[in-house]
Formats: structure tokens, sequence, C-alpha cells
């Protein structure tokens, strides 16, 4: 058994130690590559890994966990006990980490007038079901019983968001109960406000920041009582939000100036080591003058990239690294090839509206209800109403609508909707829309990601959460459709296919082997993509990024099969599996375009 302890500095068994962390989102990164990825931080010279851990994944319905697979976070932590690497563990329950909702659980929102992130009864209750679980795994596995925790996090970023110190002693408590026994730290922005309202007596503040690294350390010793500075986050990279006009990159040179000071004058936690990949509807957003939804890689200009490679900023971080600390040489022992598997056919396609009655239950209801009160918490819902023939529509509005709303009267695309478009009422006077025949009024939305920071956490339903208000009166009577799209195995592709349409199409190849690869979906709208049932994540033409990371792990030898979901009425004949990703256009440090 071991202590770690935070005095002066940081003490593991008595002796001071220096941590040089990197963070590993076990949860963006698939478990097949989890020992490699630990492996390259630990050759890179860090002795400790930091991850967050996502709450929504692993509560995905009140009182039902997974802690199996790629969310089996105690396996992830004992193959980095293995190699030797302490572990900083951040449980949130808000986490931020450009994920989906922050990593709560949508589910919160399913109750009126709901409280996130502060002393509010049900949210708290909720709170400590969950931490009950999960220090079930983490609490075994600190250095005080033999494992690697060495510190655990409290919330995360909370002087951003309020002030409550009660909350966040609670929170406090809440983990000590369910066994945390390793010393407690904060993180917070690198400046007085943000520090203070995020301290909290029983936990060493910490600070997120990628340069000027002795005046923030400066601005964090006034609020340390002497204890040991820590950058928790040293941000070597950003991420991408669809519509940017770049892949976000860093200048190597100032990361390396701000990184060595960093490990000179204190510790240091790399944000990040390794990004990952937002698989599925797992990407957040940030909402400031509008809606900016992250992209599906999580590259971040990290370390290694997406798939893992080793880069210039690895190379250079290591020989940094080697002026404060013995590195390691690492045998690598997991063999990872990429490849390409040429280009593929369209060998099926299906109009959503011929298949919806296989992939959905629905729920009928006088008035449309959101998303999370329909029981989902991802993907995309289609609201129904049925008007009669002559019903002329001259005027349409909506009522709390999110995020983006594609509107069709009689199965034909009337309109697309995006953001604060949905604030607006649109008259239609000069040439209303006139039922031809008894029809279908169908809105397609899409939940494009919940924003992980910033006070609009409470305002995050998706879907229709007011109503559609027709010549200016709400419609009552809806059938509601949920589409998760965690079923696409039930889809039947010798249903009827219109051109136009919200449709699946289907793809397939024979592999030899399994290699990563990267799929090209030029030619494509806007939606979602699926290998072998697993869903990969989004793809939008606006880019900046281009194609979908596809990890070996996810193919099998012999026959595989690609899905694409397509929203736009934009698709091809073909898609391809290339052997090198696109992230979207570089730009050098001068601003010239690569």
């Amino acid at each position: 058994m071991s202590t770690f302890e935070i005095k002066d500095n940081f003490y593991l068994d008595g002796k001071p130690f220096k941590i040089i962390s990197g963070g590993i989102h076990y949860f963006r990164v698939v478990p097949e590559y989890w020992r490699d990825r630990l492996e390259k931080l630990k050759a890179m010279g860090c002795n400790t890994v930091e991850t967050y851990v996502c709450w929504n994944l692993h509560e995905p319905e009140p009182g039902k966990f997974n802690f199996e697979g790629g969310l089996d976070i105690a396996r992830f932590i004992s193959i980095a006990d293995e190699l030797g690497l302490k572990v900083i563990v951040r449980p949130g329950p808000f986490i931020c980490a450009e994920w989906e909702f922050g990593g709560l659980p949508a589910w919160l929102l399913r109750e009126d007038g709901v409280k996130l992130r502060g002393l509010y009864e049900p949210y708290m209750t909720h709170v400590k079901n969950y931490f009950r679980e999960l220090f079930k795994r983490l609490a075994p596995l600190q250095v005080t019983k033999g494992g690697p925790v060495i510190l655990f996090q409290i919330e995360n970023e909370y002087g951003y968001y309020g002030d409550d110190k009660e909350y966040l002693m609670e929170m406090g408590r809440v983990m000590r109960e369910c066994g945390a026994e390793v010393p407690f730290v904060t993180s917070d922005g690198p400046w007085d406000d943000a520090l203070e309202c995020g301290k909290c007596d029983m936990a060493l503040p910490t600070a997120n920041f990628g340069s000027h690294v002795e005046a923030q350390f400066k601005t964090l010793a006034e609020h340390t009582g002497g204890g040991p500075l820590m950058c928790m986050e040293f941000w070597v990279g950003w991420f991408d939000n669809w519509g940017g006009e770049k892949h976000s990159t860093s200048n190597l040179d100032a990361n390396k100036r701000d990184f060595e000071d960093a490990i000179r004058l204190g510790h240091v936690n790399i944000y990040m080591f390794h990004g990952g990949t937002n698989f599925g509807f797992t990407n957040g957003a940030n909402y400031y003058d509008e809606l900016s939804p992250d992209v599906t890689s999580y590259d971040y200009d990290a370390a290694l990239t997406e798939w893992g490679d080793v880069t210039p900023k690895y190379e250079a971080f290591r020989e940094i690294i080697k002026k404060y600390a013995d590195v390691p040489e690492v045998e690598l022992t997991t063999k990872i090839e990429k490849g390409s598997y040429g280009t593929l056919e369209c060998e099926g396609r299906v109009s959503l509206n011929s298949v919806l009655d296989d992939i959905s239950v629905p729920v009928c209801a006088k008035d449309a209800v959101c998303m999370e009160k329909l029981g989902q918490n991802f993907g995309y819902t289609l609201y129904r109403a049925s008007f009669p023939k002559g019903k002329t529509i001259g005027k349409l509005s909506f009522s709390r609508v999110n995020d983006r709303a594609i509107v069709f009267m009689e199965g034909n695309r009337f309109g697309t909707y995006y953001d604060r478009e949905l604030l607006k009422e649109y008259d239609f006077k000069r040439e209303p829309y006139v039922y031809a025949e008894d029809g279908d009024f169908d809105v397609l939305t899409e939940n494009m990601g919940r924003v992980n920071f910033s006070y609009k956490i409470e305002s995050q339903r998706k879907g229709i959460d007011g109503g559609v208000l027709i010549n200016g009166h709400y419609h009552s009577g809806w059938k509601m459709y949920p589409l998760p799209l965690d079923n696409v195995d039930k889809i039947d592709f010798d249903k009827p296919y219109r051109k136009g349409d919200p449709a699946f199409y289907k793809f397939s190849f024979n592999a030899y082997k399994a290699m990563d690869t990267f799929l090209d979906l030029d030619g494509f709208g806007k939606g979602c993509a699926f290998i072998n049932g697993f869903n990969l994540g989004r793809f939008w033409e606006i880019g900046p990024q281009k194609r979908l990371y596809i990890p070996a792990p996810l193919i099998r030898e012999g026959n595989n099969e690609i899905i694409v979901f397509e929203t736009e009425g934009r698709a091809a004949r073909t898609v391809s599996l290339a052997a090198e990703p696109d992230l979207g256009p570089l730009y050098l440090p001068d601003g010239r375009p690569e």
C-alpha cells in the first residue's frame, strides 16, 4: 500500500513526486487500443495518465449502469497500473470535455424545472446513486489500496459556472462516503475570479491554460495556500466545429516553450496527449452567439493523432521531458496498420419513411414533447401531424425547438431550419402551401450535440419542447418517432426508396485482414455512418472534417457492412475506404494554407 499527500509539494510514499501526465479519455478510444495509447504515453516520458469519466454513457437510463467493454474504466486503469503509470481521475459529474452535455445524462432534463450542478435534491440524489456505483470500481484502485489512482477531482471548472461552495463541499463529502481516500483537486480558469469561485476547502486548486505559464502559475499560487502548482489542462491544441474553416493546429515552438516552463515551475497534465474520437452522437457543442457543434474527430492537434500516430509534438515533448525525468524504453505491443479497402458501390437504399415503423415505436399525444420526455437521449426525432385535403399553411413558426429541423409537407421537403432560424416566423402568404390530398406534415429534428460549457446547460432539451404554430396557433395531435438509430440491423433495404428523401444506404466490403481505415463520404450531404452496427459518428459536407476514422477492431475478417444515414437528399453511388485521414485544411503558423 502507498500514500499520496499534498503539502508544499506532491509526495508519494513520503518522497516528492513530479506529476508529468497526459490526458487520454478511455471512452474516446476503442478498448483494444488502450494499451497502445498508454504505452506511447509512458514512452514519451509521462508517469501519470489523466481521464474524465462520462456519466451519460455509464448510466444511460436511471439506475441502469454500464461498465463493460469500452466503458470498463477499471480495466483501463489496471492497464495503466501494469505499465507503472499513476492515474488522475476526474469523475465529474460534469466534465465539459467537448463531450455531449458535458457528460451529464440527458434524462436529467425530463423533469420540468430541473436544476443542475447545485444542491437541488433530485439532482444530488442521482449523483449519489451514480457515484456509489462508480466508486465500487474506482475505490479499490487507489494508491492507498495498492492501485495507481493518486488524485480525484471535484466537479470541473466550476468557477466558470457558479460559486456555490456548499455544493462543492457536498460533492467532496459524497466521494469520501463512497470510498475516496486520496487527495482532491479542483481545476479552473487561471484568473482570480474563476479560481476563487471554484475553490473548495477540501481540495487543492489547479488551473487550466496553454500559454503564459509563469504568469498563470503566479496567479494560481495566490490560491493554493503554499501548495504545489499544477496545470491540470495544458492545452496543446484545440477542437474543431462543423463549419470551421480549418482543422485547428497550434504553434509547435510556442508549445515547446510553454510546456518546458510548466514542467520546470510545477506539475503538468497534457490536454490532450491523445484526443480520440467522438463516436456516435457523443460530440458536445458550444453556444455563444450561435450554436457551434463539434466534429466527430477529437484529434485536438494532440501529441498522438486521433488514430494514434506519433507526431513532431510528441517527439519534441519527449526531448523536453528527458531534461527533468528518466524516459524509459517501452516496447509497443499492439500491431496497428492503416490501409485502404477501395471504392464501394451502393448495394441498397431505402427511404426513412419506408422503414419508420421498423426502427421506431411512435408515441401519440395531443402535444409534441421533447426528445428527453420520449425517453430518448441521442439522435433524431420525427414529429408527424396529419392534415386533410385543402388544408392551407400560410404561416409557420416554432416554439422552443432545438437544434435543426427539416419540414416535409405531403412527403415533400419544404424547408430546413437551423439554430436561430427556428426563432423566426415564416409567412408564406404569397404562396401558401395547400394540401392536394390528405397527407402528413413532418418535422425531422436532430440533436446536434448538447452544449458542454456555460450556463445554457439547463436549456438543452432537444426536438420540440414547446410546439409548432401553424397559421399562428399551436397544432395539437402528434405522432412522434424517436430515432436514436441504435437498431440499424432492422432496416429492410427491399422497401421503397425515393430520391431526395432522408434515407439509408448500404455498402459492403470483404477484409482479408483488419486495418485502420478512413471512410470518405464525398458526395453525401449530412448524416451519420455505421460499420457492422457501430455508430462511427456524424459527417457533414461543410467540413472541415472530411473522413471518419474506423479503427481496425471494428472491422472483421470477411464481410463487413457499412450503412450511411443521410438527411439532405444528397447521396453518391459510392463511398471509399482510404488509408489516410482528412480532417480538413491546415494552416501554417504564418496563416498561409498548406
